[in-house]
């Protein structure tokens, strides 16, 4: 009996339909559904991406394209990726390859028109599933259906050879299997990411921060995470890490009802040290905004008693760590904006107050009353400017 893929909503883009019919017109069987969208369809998962595999060379896909009015990118022209700009997103289209050599880091690669090659070079078995795009007919060469269903995250053929293939392999596994695995894990999987882990210190250290948020902002990581920790995989990545601290964030978010969020997921993760935890961000290669908000979220230097307070002097994103990490409630900061303090120093000036230090210390003194009262309107706002010009 022939195995086919759900007919859901995505299988009936018009644009993927016209798509299809510019590259392979007379119906030849020169390209398929791969990856991703194939397996998160079966699992009854809306896919977020689309990507396509085929026999044809990248220039005479992009060529194709062309021919039929599809704008296309160029975008990884050199191993052979060619993006078709799409009404409903855009679409990855890879020509089949095979791997020639590989470092650790980077693959060589040689373009195939055989579909067991491109499937035998990808890391996880759930990952090299195909359907044809017209019939929806399934393709599987390694046994993914089976561990879809089973949850099993699977290397493709030797575990210890896909990984020195590329070492990032280590993380994408820990990934999939917070997103897709059951327990127990694959024993081959688990030993061989133990016994390479060191191979990861090669890695950009972009390529390793990518992966670790990603890792982070699913829903649950913190089971995969801790063992992570006990294969010494995390040692390797992020020596500083205390495992505990992110399962009682998780916690303390799901009794919340808060969404993942990973960077304060890292903080969590961190010691509450914030020179080492810049150190740490630019290890990772954070941008700056992501530096900044993590060496807060370490300083933990309280504040947590008054949300709305914490929210004013940090930012919203902040002081709902400080109070998530704290296991403080957030309620009292949903809903509510961060206003703006409506005295301004030409106001205390005209009141016949000299400009300079003076007019700086009052506006410090009756900001601080404001904050503490809840920030009240501007009424108030002057009365406090009247106490304050009183004892002066």
């Amino acid at each position: 009996m022939t195995e086919r893929l759900p007919a859901v909503e995505w299988t009936a883009r018009a644009d993927l339909a016209a798509l299809v019919e510019a590259l392979d017109p007379q119906a030849e069987g020169n390209c398929r559904w791969v990856g991703g969208v194939v397996r998160d369809t079966l699992l009854g998962i809306a896919p977020k991406d689309v990507d396509m595999a085929t026999t044809l060379l990248p220039d005479e896909t992009a060529a194709r394209l062309k021919a039929a009015g599809i704008k296309s990118v160029p975008t990884g022209i050199a191993h052979g990726t060619v993006t078709a700009v799409l009404s409903g997103g855009p679409v990855e289209i890879t020509t089949l390859r095979r791997d020639v050599s590989t470092d650790g880091r980077h693959a060589t690669v040689a373009f195939s028109t055989e579909w067991r090659d491109d499937a035998a070079r990808r890391d996880f078995t759930i990952n090299a599933l195909y359907a044809d795009p017209r019939t929806l007919e399934l393709f599987d060469y390694h046994g993914g259906q089976t561990d879809l269903a089973a949850r099993r995250v699977r290397f493709i053929g030797d575990a210890r050879q896909r990984i020195r293939e590329d070492y990032l392999r280590i993380l994408r596994y820990f990934r999939f299997q917070a997103r897709f695995g059951s327990t127990p894990a694959d024993a081959e999987a688990e030993a061989a990411v133990s016994e390479l882990a060191a191979g990861m210190k090669g890695l950009s250290r972009e390529r390793i921060g990518w992966e670790l948020m990603t890792l982070l902002a699913l829903p649950d990581p913190a089971p995969t995470v801790r063992r992570m920790a006990e294969l010494g995989v995390l040692a390797q990545v992020l020596p500083e890490a205390e495992v505990g601290g992110l399962e009682t964030l998780i916690a303390h978010e799901a009794a919340q009802g808060v969404a993942p969020d990973a960077l304060r997921r890292l903080a969590a993760l961190l010691p509450a040290d914030p020179p080492l935890v810049e150190q740490v961000a630019a290890r990772l290669r954070l941008s700056v905004a992501q530096r900044k908000r993590l060496a807060t979220a370490a300083a933990r230097d309280g504040g947590v008693s008054q949300p709305r307070a914490l929210a004013y002097r940090l930012g919203m994103a902040e002081a709902r760590d400080r109070l998530l990490l704290a296991g403080e409630p957030v309620a009292a900061l949903d809903g509510w904006d961060i206003p703006t303090f409506p005295l301004k120093g030409g106001a205390i000036v005209a009141r016949g107050v000299t400009a300079g230090p003076e007019v700086a210390r009052t506006l410090r003194a009756v900001e601080s009353q404001w904050v503490a009262e809840g920030f009240p309107g501007e009424a108030r706002v002057t009365e406090l400017l009247d106490e304050a010009l009183a004892k002066n």
